[in-house]
């Protein structure tokens, strides 16, 4: 349905249609789009929305270039492909749900693990932009979280709120054999081990392996003076 308004653009000019304006409007706007010819929507001058537009025209088109090699289905858009492909390995598809096209795609990379955000400086890459933003910060050194308790920043929301436990004394996450409690999972999951056994980092130079990492540290540094100790003055001993 195209509602036949009278409309006046930036040059004088009237149109009957709704439609016929906007693409009018087009002309005085710098943005350049690309315009669905068969339909009224429109794309903005980007890569990533040139794909979209193609993508798009597979609807009118009924165009279906992405075939799955287990059956004979298939499909317009690739994202689409891979969520049927769990179908065949057995994946559970969720249930959520989403109000905006941008948030159901965003969260369908956590089923296809497609991660199409880079980091410019190590080869780090992620789902959103959200958390490349936050992994910026890394080689930047902003911390905009501060504790408002002491001087201390974070470089994202969830370090600070693990920070605030420890001036809360919050203990939130108690160990099932024993009666100690933990501020952080994570330290949990280290204390755990002194009951599993578990001891996840071996060393390379012997049959040692430690419960954290922290103490495989120390650990090497004993290989190392005792390789320092075989050599003086650039004479190694025997």
């Amino acid at each position: 349905y195209d509602e036949r308004v009278p409309k006046i653009s930036e040059s004088g000019k009237g149109f009957g249609y709704k439609s016929k304006f906007r693409k009018h409007m087009r002309t005085h706007s710098r943005e350049k789009s690309f315009l669905c010819k068969e339909c009224d929507k429109s794309f903005s001058f980007s890569f990533r929305q040139t794909s979209h537009l193609k993508s798009h025209m597979r609807t009118h088109t009924g165009q279906k270039p992405f075939s799955c090699k287990e059956c004979d289905k298939s499909f317009s858009c690739v994202t689409t492909l891979k969520i049927h492909m769990r179908t065949h390995s057995g994946k559970k598809l969720c249930k959520n749900s989403f109000n905006q096209m941008s948030g159901l795609k965003s969260h369908e990379r956590i089923h296809t693990g497609e991660r199409p955000f880079s980091c410019k400086e190590c080869k780090k890459s992620f789902s959103k932009t959200s958390n490349l933003k936050t992994h910026m910060r890394i080689h930047t050194g902003e911390k905009p979280f501060s504790c408002k308790k002491c001087d201390k920043g974070f470089s994202d929301s969830s370090g600070l709120k693990k920070h605030l436990r420890t001036h809360a004394r919050e203990k939130p996450f108690p160990c099932k054999e024993c009666n100690k409690r933990f501020s952080q999972n994570c330290s949990l999951k280290r204390h755990m081990r002194t009951h599993t056994g578990e001891k996840p980092f071996p060393c390379k130079e012997c049959d040692e392996s430690f419960i954290e990492i922290s103490d495989l540290k120390r650990h090497i540094r004993t290989h190392n003076s005792q390789r320092l100790s075989t050599w003086k003055n650039g004479v190694l001993l025997q």
